[in-house]
């Protein structure tokens, strides 16, 4: 009884401490893209945003003719509602915004990078982004 109930508490630790933390990361769902990098990308923002849209357009060259689809999204605004973590939302600062970015071609989802951030997504987040994107994409 007594293993149960320390491995419960290690449970609860390990969940208190991981919900709404900020982090990031890529994933890659089909490995056939790492032999075979998209030579184009076609670009898809949502919501809409010029300044966001100016930046990435800066980081790639988008062509509208591509099977290769990127669609970027994010949030701002967004609140953590895990009661876990009541003590933590109090004295730090939890992610209040995310940063998504997918890769498809067609309706095949190939890669996706998300962040958790404390502020709207700016420039740098964008940069950050795009690099990791190009990064997980060239690597293995």
């Amino acid at each position: 009884m007594r293993n149960f109930s320390m491995g419960m508490l290690l449970l609860a630790a390990l969940l208190a401490g991981s919900a709404c933390e900020k982090r990031s990361y890529g994933k890659i769902y089909d490995r056939e893209l790492l032999s075979s990098m998209p030579e184009c990308m076609k670009l898809s923002l949502f919501p809409p945003d010029e300044s966001m849209e100016r930046e990435l357009k800066q980081l790639y060259a988008f062509e509208e003719n591509c099977p290769y689809r990127l669609e970027v999204s994010y949030k701002n605004g967004i609140h953590c509602n895990s009661t876990q973590n009541v003590e933590r939302k109090v004295n730090s600062n939890f992610p209040s915004a995310y940063l998504r970015m997918d890769l498809y071609k067609g309706v095949k989802l190939l890669y996706s990078y998300y962040r958790d951030l404390d502020a709207p997504p700016d420039e740098d987040d964008v940069a950050d982004a795009m690099t990791s994107l190009k990064e997980d994409l060239s690597s293995e």
